[in-house]
């Protein structure tokens, strides 16, 4: 194991920082020094998309990573502080509801790279933004769901109705009506981020009001689907595999930080790192979204949505078909 310096160590034992393994990587003192602050644990699956990408950018000997997991708001600007202070040449976080002050504190560290989350434009020179605009996926899924539903109802369930989320119902909606004009929805919001019971109650709530296929947005609600024996199409992560969704899962919106995080580390080697929105990067066309396999259900997807989706897909892919954003907090129809 490669041995930190003994100034770096001391900044992050003050900071409260969990630091991962590091590989004895030939001429790793070259290595990037990159620092992760998560505001909840690393298993939520919006952090673990940040985390898994520095891991494999670890992984491949590019950086030298370490991070902070549940930081609450409150905190955040000292941690984020601490990591400034301790060298890092990139930091990567989220500044949802702390985007005035985590700005100050790229203005105080013009030297250090921040590429955050934050649903505002790119400021400085230093500070970059990014959200999960994987809002195309969702209208794949949309075709699917659409084409799925005998009853014609579909059931969606959300942590809360901000941009990130609204995008992605409708989107989603958008695909369904795309091949069923008349389906209607039930839309619920829980208020978390997570919080698996609520969110299976709210599943449970929109099935008995008709619904025989469900968005699960949040853990919780491919519970609900497997219980009351319906399907589920699933958010961010790969839900069928991860999330006990074998036979409920039909398929899943994917989210990759991988070639945007990639990007943000060659810039800082080659010190061209700017202020800049990498919404881009979290889309079909440069890999930072894409429709998850079939897997079980790839026999049970009727014929003719398979082929809308591969159609509409390269569409996407080429620049031809454009899914609109749509960031208006999307309701019930019945």
């Amino acid at each position: 194991m490669t041995t930190l310096s003994r100034r770096t160590l001391l900044a992050l034992a003050g900071a409260g920082l969990t630091t991962l393994a590091l590989g004895s990587t030939p001429g790793f003192a070259k290595t990037l020094k990159v620092a992760g602050i998560y505001t909840q644990p690393i298993q939520q699956k919006w952090d673990a998309r940040l985390h898994q990408a520095l891991v494999a950018a670890q992984e491949a000997g590019e950086i030298e990573y370490v991070f902070s997991e549940k930081v609450s708001n409150t905190d955040y600007i000292r941690v984020l502080r601490e990591y400034a202070e301790g060298k890092a040449d990139l930091i990567v976080g989220e500044a949802f509801g702390i985007s005035k002050e985590a700005r100050k504190v790229a203005d105080d560290y013009p030297e250090v790279a921040f590429l955050m989350g934050d649903p505002f434009k790119a400021h400085g020179s230093n500070f970059s933004v990014f959200d999960n605009y994987i809002h195309e996926p969702c209208y794949l899924m949309g075709i699917i769901a659409g084409s799925m539903s005998k009853a014609g109802k579909i059931g969606m369930v959300g942590g809360y109705p901000i941009g990130e989320v609204n995008r992605l119902f409708n989107a989603f909606m958008a695909g369904a009506r795309s091949v069923n004009p008349e389906v209607q929805f039930k839309v619920t919001f829980i208020g978390s981020w997570y919080d698996p019971p609520k969110a299976k109650e709210a599943a449970f709530a929109q099935i008995e009001a008709g619904v025989d296929v469900l968005y699960a947005e949040r853990a919780g609600v491919v519970d609900a689907a497997r219980d009351k024996g319906i399907l589920a199409f699933g958010n961010v992560n790969d839900m069928n595999k991860e999330e006990n969704g074998t036979d409920v899962v039909v398929t899943s919106a994917l989210w990759h930080m991988e070639n945007a995080i990639g990007h943000a580390i060659e810039q800082v080697k080659a010190g061209t790192f700017e202020a800049a929105d990498y919404k881009e990067w979290t889309m079909m066309q440069k890999g930072g979204a894409s429709l998850a396999p079939y897997y079980e259900f790839d026999n049970k997807i009727p014929p003719e949505a398979k082929a809308k989706v591969e159609e509409i897909k390269a569409d996407i892919l080429s620049g031809s078909f454009v899914v609109e954003i749509d960031d208006n907090e999307p309701k019930s129809t019945y």
